[in-house]
């Protein structure tokens, strides 16, 4: 069933490709400090966001347009606007995890400097409302209406990032799967999944109700997508993830793995998962135990699991749209497939 999205996304990527050109944008006077200008800010956003992965975020706001009858090109600015939000939250997430490597090359501040890249990843958050307040297509009232999704995206995305943060900075080990649950579905379930579809809805003109109805697929659905990355960094293919395999471990990142075996160990294997944890080893045969203590926890059975009653709700969710007429069963279909292939993928 994954196949039919991984269709759709193959057939829209030369369609986001084409509207992410110049997507950085330019200075706004033509000034002899203007090369300077290129080199510091524009261009090292610009090779950043030119070097995206699947373009998933920003292919599922022409989902989200088509979903309701409207047309791919009704959402490219909110894709747009998308991926440049993901250039942004990667850039100072990877200032914030002190990581060494993005999309297999060293990291933009570690190229740039951390206050180059800082001010690139700024840019970048700028330009997601330049590229809607810019697009002609949209009138008034539906720009306004994108906007508020966009603000709704971003502050939901901090929230989740103040958590995860927040929980490293303070040791925080009584962290429960419940408040997991709300820190993904902030950080991950509403930018990666829920906004993006949304926003494609909305750029369409969708009702609030059919709003509604798809951010409840692109949360339970999101929900599913984070819980499987973190599956695939614990336990997925070494060799393809390379340098950031089990980089959750050395991060000391409370993954609902992490929460769940922690609940369910006995007092010493807690202790030694917590040591392991609190460590920050790159060593691979620490980091080999950490996930064997996580496995003897229960932790990757339940986040399998998990992630399979997330995927079912989030196609039940878009069976339910199609009944009710809020969304055509092509769009049906493709949202089921959708879900599926967060789940099954292998990175």
């Amino acid at each position: 069933m994954a196949s039919l999205f991984v269709d759709y996304l193959a057939r829209r990527l030369p369609l986001v490709e084409q509207a992410l050109a110049g997507s950085a944008g330019a200075p706004l006077a033509d000034a002899p400090v203007a090369s300077d200008l290129a080199n510091y800010l524009y261009a090292p956003l610009g090779h950043f966001t030119a070097s995206g992965g699947k373009r998933v975020r920003p292919v599922l706001a022409l989902l989200g347009a088509e979903a309701v009858g409207g047309r791919a090109e009704d959402a490219l600015s909110c894709a747009v606007a998308v991926e440049l939000f993901q250039s942004a939250a990667l850039i100072h997430d990877d200032i914030a995890d002190k990581s060494e490597l993005r999309r297999g090359e060293p990291c933009l501040y570690r190229t740039a400097g951390v206050g180059l890249a800082t001010n690139a990843g700024d840019l970048a958050l700028t330009r997601v409302f330049e590229v809607i307040l810019d697009d002609e297509k949209l009138d008034d009232g539906r720009k306004a209406r994108v906007l508020a999704e966009v603000v709704r995206m971003e502050r939901h995305t901090l929230e989740g990032q103040a958590l995860d943060l927040g929980w490293v900075r303070d040791a925080r080990w009584n962290v429960t799967p419940e408040d997991y649950t709300y820190m993904v579905d902030s950080k991950t379930a509403w930018y990666t999944v829920a906004s993006p579809l949304a926003l494609g809805a909305l750029a369409a003109g969708s009702s609030d109700e059919t709003v509604k109805g798809l951010v409840e697929v692109g949360r339970l659905a999101g929900l599913a997508f984070q819980i499987q990355d973190d599956l695939l960094n614990l336990v997925g293919n070494a060799e393809a993830q390379g340098k950031d395999f089990r980089s959750d471990i050395t991060e000391g990142k409370r993954t609902l793995a992490v929460v769940w075996a922690l609940a369910h160990l006995p007092e010493e294997g807690r202790s030694e998962l917590v040591g392991i944890l609190e460590s920050h080893t790159t060593d691979a045969r620490s980091l080999g135990r950490a996930v064997e203590l996580i496995e003897r926890g229960g932790g990757i059975e339940h986040c399998r699991d998990l992630a399979r009653h997330h995927t079912e709700k989030a196609k039940e969710a878009a069976r339910t749209l199609a009944q009710g007429g809020h969304v055509t069963v092509e769009a049906r279909d493709l949202l089921c497939s959708m879900a599926d292939f967060f789940v099954e993928r292998a990175s």
